[in-house]
């Protein structure tokens, strides 16, 4: 197999060298052996290393060629949804668990880097979730008021403390989560992957996995030059997963997200935009989502065209609505414009399946996953060495196909269209 190259992007351009990687071409028996290297296998498989268990990634590329490598470099805290809903949905006891995991996947990731000196250009700045109706304020306000009831470093902004923070008086009311951040999300793939390397798991770029079948107690996973033999399997394909288990891949929506950025900013602009730092998504029907990097480049982030793009044009609605937000971008250069494939879920909530006895998945992070992949490599660690016995944070469920899955194309496509005339009426 050729490796593709790496998607251009902005980050393609300016991360950190990537360690090498090279293709399993040698026959290997392992502990464990992962199917993804994206943040949520790297994570695990450095965990995993931690405790001294083998651990081996397969990833059909190389670490970070995803999304995990194209992302918006937020580090954002919590689920899609409200804790209250979260604690109804699965109970008290583990609603609670998962609502302390979700909300401290920042703190753990930044931790991490710290631990690791991982070179990524990581910021703990804060996290705000914007309104610009009356609408999303109100449910903004009541996610804010259940988080400081839990006793959360939250709080809720008006109209005049966001304007002092964004620059612009689009926004009427927010919450900023003091725990959200910022990185560079390809330098920090390729840091996260030589951290497990150095913790002793091996990772093979170029190396997809073929299938999958039980062989004997074990599981046999066929590559294009080698088999692998492994106790047990996570599969951490997430918005590429494919056809290697059954079903899995009609489970999630993979849908494109896409980013624009500019060229290094003036400080004065930079200064007038985010003065502070926070990274910022919107509450609106379709999220737009930006931040200010250490090189002062705006990067806009947002649903953007069902296909692979390359060019700032390709999303030129970014570009227009960054203008509408701060007058003062009129005729800066635009110089990146990328996207990848996230997944999905149709109860927005990650899912984690164990459909066969050692076969673990998990997928579906909806957007967050910076810090909740690399999080979730610890829960998925323990899980692996401990079996049934080793609860973790997060519900572990059935597999579930999204019925008409066929016919996701067009319904996301339709979505993302009725809802940008939405947002652009303010309805």
């Amino acid at each position: 197999m050729t490796r593709l190259p790496l998607p251009p992007s902005l980050y393609a351009d300016t991360a950190v060298a990537p360690v090498a990687t090279p293709l399993l071409d040698v026959d290997k028996s392992v502990s464990v052996a992962i199917v993804g290297g994206g943040y949520t296998g790297l994570s695990t498989a450095l965990h995993l290393a931690e405790q001294g268990v083998e651990a081996l990634v397969l990833e059909a590329q190389e670490p970070g060629w995803g999304a995990s490598g194209n992302n918006g470099g937020h580090t954002n805290p919590r689920l899609k949804h409200d804790p209250d809903k979260i604690e109804a949905d699965f109970g008290t006891e583990l609603g609670r668990r998962m609502i302390a995991f979700a909300y401290g996947t920042t703190n753990f990731t930044h931790d991490l880097i710290r631990r690791y000196q991982i070179p990524c250009e990581a910021r703990q700045n804060g996290t705000l979730r914007a309104a610009y109706n009356e609408s999303s304020a109100a449910a903004i306000e009541k996610t804010a008021q259940q988080c400081i009831r839990r006793g959360m470093p939250v709080t809720y902004l008006n109209r005049e403390q966001l304007r002092d923070m964004t620059g612009t008086d689009r926004y009427i009311g927010a919450m900023l989560d003091a725990r959200g951040g910022d990185l560079h999300p390809l330098s920090y793939a390729r840091g996260l992957a030589r951290a497990a390397m150095s913790a002793g798991a091996k990772v093979h770029g170029e190396t997809p996995a073929l299938s999958l079948r039980r062989d004997g107690t074990r599981w046999r996973i066929e590559t294009p030059r080698a088999v692998v033999h492994a106790d047990k399997v996570l599969l951490a394909t997430n918005g590429f997963t494919d056809d290697l288990w059954p079903a899995l891949r009609r489970t999630i929506v993979p849908v494109f997200s896409s980013i624009a950025a500019t060229a290094p900013l003036s400080d004065a602009v930079a200064r007038s935009i985010m003065p502070t730092r926070p990274v910022l998504y919107e509450s609106g029907h379709i999220t737009v989502y930006y931040r200010i990097d250490q090189q002062n480049r705006l990067l806009m982030g947002g649903r953007g065209p069902m296909r692979w793009i390359g060019s700032p044009h390709d999303v030129a609605y970014l570009m227009r609505y960054a203008e509408r937000l701060w007058p003062q971008l009129k005729g800066v250069a635009w110089t990146h414009g990328w996207n990848s494939r996230l997944a999905i879920t149709a109860d927005h909530y990650p899912h984690v399946h164990e459909p066969a006895e050692n076969i673990l998945i998990s997928l579906g992070c909806n957007g967050r996953g910076v810090a909740l992949a690399t999080a979730m490599g610890a829960q998925l660690a323990r899980r692996l060495i401990g079996g049934a016995k080793a609860e973790i944070d997060m519900p572990i469920t059935g597999i579930k196909p999204i019925p008409m899955h066929a016919f996701w194309p067009v319904g996301v496509t339709t979505a993302v269209m009725a809802g940008r005339v939405r947002d652009r009426l303010g309805i």
